[in-house]
């Protein structure tokens, strides 16, 4: 009986790519009684692992808090999975704004001691005592009241790329901090004030309302279904945005775009960007927001310092970073000194730029194709890209497709490639290759060969 992934994340993108089948990217969330966690954990693994559903959920006694990717055509039998429990019959499902095949590349179920890290002693207040829940149009409304505050329940990261107008954005790295912070800095509003808090998807307001509540806040409203299901209302009733740019996500787009407005900067050079990624280095994967021109020049990187590191020898990167503390890789928040344009707290609410109109996140890919290896760097003066071979061989009149989010799906066919520095016609398993590529290529990029 598998309980556990057996594919890597690589293997599972080649899947994914060749079956060619739409998948949606959802989450959902729900507070609940669970007497064995660990139980209703492998039932859902196994359970979800049937219809090839991926993503991240944590479990604990208190209930279920889950980030997905799940096939289009399995949506209904996923649903009725849910459904077999009680408490999640008739649960809300928070489809995204912008669907991305590759969101997750796992399917990864953990217990926890909480499904959020919020720090608060249950026994102490009625958890169950929660804020009014508002829809969109609910929500527009009681922002435009003068009595009204309304707070963002996020982090710092999040806000600073997009942020309901008017907003108090607490300059925090977790959901524990802002709940103090935000009690004292409104203690003389309990009355006279409607606290109004918003968060991703719902699932902080929860218990946050509540907290409040405990704390003498009389008039207390939440957004129901959190950004997420806000921007979904949007586009089905025609509503004006009262929130400005983009919507952090937890999963490997970090990001889907709720208006046209761009209001950060990369923080290497200030050029308008609300582009998230993570340091190349290993020892750092710093998130931070970069452009294109700086991914490019920077290699990925957040500093110097890292760029040095990941051209040193593996060998010498590990024994750098032996005995430090990495914490969670993916998503680490902390901020750095190396980043001039970070901006947190107070937030401009006035756009920098304008988005452009991308295609379709992820095209699909209808061709036969095989992963050969990934893009390490682009030379843009010489327009040459160079990609190291991690699978079966490429030679000289092959054709090729470099696939990424921002790069898209661009094919090829190598007339001249240049193998660990000199010409030659076979590039076998680890080797560096460079060959001539007409357009920028980022280190997110993968490189296939077409076998049609």
């Amino acid at each position: 009986m598998q309980l556990y992934n057996t594919l890597s994340a690589e293997e599972r993108a080649i899947m994914i790519d060749d079956a060619g089948k739409q998948r949606l990217t959802l989450s959902f969330y729900a507070y609940a009684k669970i007497q064995d966690p660990q139980k209703f954990r492998n039932d859902l693994f196994i359970a979800w692992n049937a219809l090839d559903a991926l993503g991240r959920i944590y479990v604990a006694h208190e209930g279920i808090n889950a980030q997905m990717s799940v096939p289009a055509e399995n949506f209904e039998a996923f649903r009725e999975t849910l459904e077999a429990y009680d408490f999640m019959k008739g649960i809300r499902l928070n489809v995204a704004v912008e669907q991305d095949d590759h969101s997750f590349l796992k399917l990864t179920i953990k217990v926890r001691h909480k499904i959020v890290a919020d720090g608060l002693n249950d026994e102490t207040f009625d958890v169950t005592n929660i804020g009014v829940h508002l829809k969109a149009k609910e929500f527009n409304e009681i922002l435009d009241d003068p009595n009204t505050i309304v707070v963002d329940f996020r982090n710092h990261y999040e806000s600073e790329v997009g942020h309901f107008k008017g907003a108090i954005t607490p300059d925090v790295e977790t959901f524990r901090e802002s709940l103090p912070i935000i009690n004292e800095q409104l203690k003389d509003h309990k009355d006279d004030k409607n606290l109004v808090m918003y968060c991703t998807g719902g699932i902080r307001c929860e218990k946050a309302s509540a907290y409040f509540k405990h704390h003498g806040f009389k008039n207390v409203y939440q957004l129901e279904g959190g950004i997420i299901n806000y921007a979904k209302q949007l586009k089905e009733e025609g509503l004006e945005s009262k929130f400005i740019g983009k919507n952090f996500v937890f999963d490997n787009r970090l990001g889907e775009r709720i208006t046209d407005d761009i209001i950060s900067q990369c923080h290497q050079c200030g050029k308008p960007c609300d582009n998230h990624t993570n340091c190349e280095n290993d020892g750092c994967h710093l998130l931070f927001i970069q452009c294109d021109d700086c991914k490019a020049a920077m290699e990925n990187c957040c500093s110097t310092e890292c760029l040095e590191i990941i051209h040193m020898p593996l060998v010498d990167q590990v024994r750098l970073r032996t005995g430090k503390q990495v914490g969670n890789k993916v998503f680490r928040k902390g901020k750095s000194e190396n980043l001039k344009f970070k901006h947190s707290g107070e937030l401009p609410e006035t756009a920098l730029a304008t988005a452009q109109k991308p295609a379709d996140i992820r095209q699909k890919i209808k061709v036969k194709k095989v992963l050969l290896g990934k893009a390490e760097h682009y030379y843009v003066k010489a327009q040459v890209g160079q990609f190291t071979i991690e699978n079966q061989e490429l030679n000289s009149g092959d054709k090729i497709l470099i696939s990424g989010p921002t790069t898209g799906d661009q094919e090829m066919i190598l007339n001249r490639i240049i193998v660990n520095g000199a010409e030659t016609q076979t590039a076998k398993i680890g080797d560096k290759v460079t060959f001539e590529v007409p357009f920028r290529i980022r280190l997110s990029d993968k490189l296939y060969k077409i076998v049609n």
